[in-house]
């Protein structure tokens, strides 16, 4: 089964710096994380970013498609506190600098699921070294898990869910994951259990409260993504 860590900073700390910023990066190592989750996407001029929302208006002071922004401006604007829009190799760097490993979540526009994984994966084979623990890459779009397989099949894939579907094991099957990822409103014990005892790491995000974080690891759950990791650590 892949090894992780029992928590994973869901993009960086977000509850202590603005998300998926290097700031919230820094703060996750900081509170002792040894791992991080981001989103990744394409600038218009093919750049791969970490950002959540396919819109600005929620995370900083623009409104629109970030998907229409270059990189040159979308790095004029504030993602929070001052903070500006990372770059995939930014956040890499700042990620092994600190120890941690990754998992790369790719957040692809409409139809942008092959395009935004090979631009963010070749781009990641390159920065990531071989001694390293490989990152962890997972999305709930399933052309961007397929290429995934033919970009760096050796890495491992989560696939990523709401709810566990009942043809998880075909859809594990068919795109090589190592794990599943779903919401920890929807994990019953008997989806945990089968799910671990075909081999697969099973993840659950998105969880703040410690006693209910006690209840999925007792459960079988292999790792937890956390907003405020010092509250689980």
């Amino acid at each position: 089964m892949l090894a992780l860590p029992p928590i994973i900073g869901h993009r960086g700390a977000c509850a202590h710096a603005p998300e998926n910023t290097l700031a919230s990066f820094a703060k996750a190592a900081d509170l002792g994380c040894a791992m991080v989750e981001f989103d990744v996407r394409l600038t218009a001029d093919g750049v791969p970013i970490v950002f959540h929302d396919d819109t600005l208006q929620r995370r900083t002071n623009a409104r629109g498609p970030v998907g229409a922004r270059t990189l040159a401006e979308l790095k004029r604007l504030d993602a929070g506190q001052g903070e500006t829009i990372p770059t995939l190799a930014e956040v890499l760097a700042l990620c092994l600098a600190r120890g941690m490993a990754v998992n790369i979540e790719l957040k692809p526009d409409h139809g942008a699921g092959k395009a935004t994984a090979r631009a963010a994966l070749e781009q990641a084979a390159a920065l990531w070294p071989s001694d390293r623990p490989a990152p962890l890459i997972s999305s709930f779009d399933r052309d961007a898990l397929g290429m995934a397989v033919q970009v760096i099949p050796g890495w491992p894939r989560g696939l990523l869910v709401e709810r566990v579907p009942a043809q998880w094991r075909q859809l594990a099957e068919q795109f090589r994951c190592s794990a599943v990822c779903a919401h920890h409103r929807w994990l019953p014990a008997a989806t945990v259990s089968a799910v671990t005892a075909s081999g697969l790491a099973m993840l659950a995000y998105t969880v703040n409260r410690p006693g209910r974080a006690k209840a999925l690891w007792k459960r079988g759950i292999s790792a937890i993504f956390c907003d405020a990791p010092d509250r689980l650590l």
